[in-house]
């Protein structure tokens, strides 16, 4: 008997693994960006942090050797790593294992463990090296060579480590751990058990190595003080040192001021070019590091954009002013939602498409709904000029464990405003939506109002709406906005009081079926058209009522549902693959910009 001889049972049963693996590689509806994404030997190669970009990087996105599924070792805190023997699958990083789009889409990973190889550049001899995880689903932990470097929480934050003690020369050997439950009971929005949509799990943004010298710059706030023609200024750095920032308009020096670490200083700006949806002018901003003999340790290339916002009275009625000016805020509930990445854009191309649609048709602003965005989102968002409603991610059993899961969605919070904190292009903070795992809302709502004063915060969105399994917290009745959910709409939505402007946080949801360009399920909408003609007339007469109640009644805002299909909903100005364009753009865009033009009639 020959002993090499494979049975036909065993012989079936590889087939059939075989076949199964290429079938998990075909997409269920491809995207524009799909193929490229899948052969891209670097996926995302862009550098992922443009308000502190250094010139010296190494990207780890690709293939890694991956562990998951329902045999896995429990990921949660590990002491030590699991080894590879054997082999492993492959996983394409930073696509959650859910998705095609990493060679793996099983549904719902809860441990997953990750492995992959890189050698330290000769030139980084002498510098601490930092890994960075740009957003990882939910509780990861790394380790160096076997040695733990550390362990973090979180999904929708930016975090890393100093590797320096771990790393040799030669190869080194990176392994992550992470688990996700996936159990709502940490900030998940739609990616837990009572959202909507698929679940991401594990590494879903960038992972990347930079090298610092031992006193460098960790982070940086700016904050633009329009009253005064200056831009505010802290610069935190590990080890001491001169801080010295240089504002430039081009290659023209604005101006520059030197300080301290920790310390908070002005750059005068003279007679500064604002920034606004119309015309997004980003200065750029140099800042270096220098020891006490005038030595460079560091530098570090930024930006930022000169605006205001905050609430003021048009004619006696609450309205948000841009640098001043009443501007009707018209935007799309962006959900960043793609049925080849799920909560990740296949590639650069794709993230920046949606914000280049929402712009080609009219509108000045996007409502980024339960997740947050990679940094470049929000570079594009800064550069071609639209403002960003910037949701905070759901939890969902916010009643059990109070102390741990409240406590998780407060540092979440935190996080999520530290890290964003630079974007001109945001100017509202949303913590609750609908009354999803609502607590202690008008308390946060003042909390978040104190710790970031320049911007506007929209405690409850929607708080006319509620869960059927819970009881609703309702209007906490303080913050910036007074807002109302309607569908279709908009009549019915918010007037002003005394305190806050009015907003209809969402409006809309008509749907049109695309034929072969669904999701394959049982799709719906909250109102339908039959066809592309009917469905554009339909939101033109929508916009007419829209502009009656900016006019008449008080109403400042009005974001539609929504820039895209998202799985089994299909009220998208765009098909979930971003190939057709459901409305009749150039009428979208004629109305959009026909209403905003109106509002600047307003004068306060």
């Amino acid at each position: 008997m020959n002993k090499n001889r494979i049975s036909p049972a065993l012989f079936l049963l590889l087939f059939i693994i075989n076949c199964s693996r290429l079938l998990a590689q075909v997409p269920t509806l491809p995207t524009p960006w799909t193929k490229a994404a899948t052969d891209a030997a670097v996926p995302f190669p862009e550098y992922p942090r443009p308000q502190l970009q250094r010139a010296d990087w190494m990207c780890l996105n690709g293939k890694w050797d991956y562990r998951g599924g329902k045999n896995a070792a429990t990921a949660l805190d590990p002491a030590k790593p699991i080894s590879f023997d054997g082999k492993a699958e492959q996983i394409r990083v930073p696509y959650c294992p859910e998705s095609v789009l990493s060679g793996i889409q099983r549904k719902q990973e809860i441990n997953m463990w990750y492995r992959r190889s890189f050698e330290v550049p000769s030139g980084w001899k002498n510098k601490q090296v930092i890994i960075h995880f740009e957003a990882v689903a939910y509780q990861a932990t790394v380790f160096v060579n076997g040695h733990k470097a550390g362990s973090h929480a979180g999904s929708y934050d930016a975090f890393s480590f100093d590797i320096t003690p771990y790393i040799s020369n030669g190869k080194n050997t990176l392994v992550v751990a992470v688990q996700d439950l996936n159990d709502g009971r940490v900030p998940s929005g739609k990616s837990g058990p009572r959202g909507d949509y698929t679940f991401c799990s594990g590494i879903w943004q960038t992972v990347w190595l930079e090298p610092v010298s031992k006193a460098h710059i960790e982070n940086i706030r700016l904050l633009p003080d329009l009253a005064n023609n200056r831009l505010k200024i802290l610069v935190n750095t590990k080890g001491e040192g001169k801080v010295v920032a240089t504002a430039l308009d081009g290659n023209n020096v604005v101006s520059e001021e030197k300080s301290t670490s920790g310390t908070s200083f002005y750059l005068p700006v003279k007679t500064p070019k604002l920034w606004s949806p119309d015309d997004p002018f980003l200065y750029d901003l140099n800042i270096t590091l220098e020891d006490a003999h005038g030595t460079v340790t560091d530098k570090v290339k930024s930006y930022f954009g000169m605006r205001d916002i905050k609430l003021g009275k048009v004619n006696g009625v609450n309205r948000p002013l841009i640098n001043g000016k009443f501007i009707m805020q018209l935007g799309l509930l962006d959900q960043g939602y793609w049925p080849d990445g799920i909560l990740t854009a296949p590639t650069e191309e794709a993230l920046k498409f949606d914000i280049q649609f929402t712009k080609k048709a009219g509108f000045n602003l996007i409502r980024k709904h339960m997740k947050t965005e990679p940094q470049r989102f929000y570079y594009w968002a800064d550069k071609l000029g639209l403002l960003v409603w910037q949701d905070m991610p759901a939890i969902w059993y916010q009643n059990e464990d109070t102390t741990k899961t409240r406590g998780e969605f407060r540092k979440e919070l935190k996080t999520l405003i530290d890290q964003h904190y630079n974007s001109p292009s945001i100017i509202t903070w949303v913590p609750f939506n609908e009354n999803w795992g609502a607590f202690d809302v008008k308390n946060i709502t003042d909390w978040v109002k104190k710790y970031d004063p320049s911007r506007l915060v929209n405690g409850n969105s929607g708080f006319n709406n509620n869960p059927d399994y819970q009881k609703a917290y309702g209007d906490p009745k303080n913050g910036d906005y007074v807002d109302t959910h309607i569908y279709v709409g908009p009549y019915g939505a918010s007037v002003p009081d005394e305190h806050r402007a009015a907003s209809l946080g969402e409006f809309g949801g008509v749907g049109l079926f695309v034929r072969d360009h669904m999701w394959p399920v049982a799709n719906n909408a909250y109102d339908y058209e039959p066809t592309k003609a009917r469905l554009t007339d339909r939101y033109v007469f929508l916009l007419d009522k829209v502009e009656q109640l900016m006019k008449y009644k008080g109403l400042s805002v009005a974001i539609y549902t929504q820039t895209t299909d998202v799985e089994h909903e299909i009220n998208g100005m765009l098909t979930y693959d971003r190939a057709v364009e459901k409305m009749e753009i150039d009428r979208v865009k004629e109305v959009n910009e026909a209403v905003i033009k109106e509002s600047y009639k307003m004068m306060p």
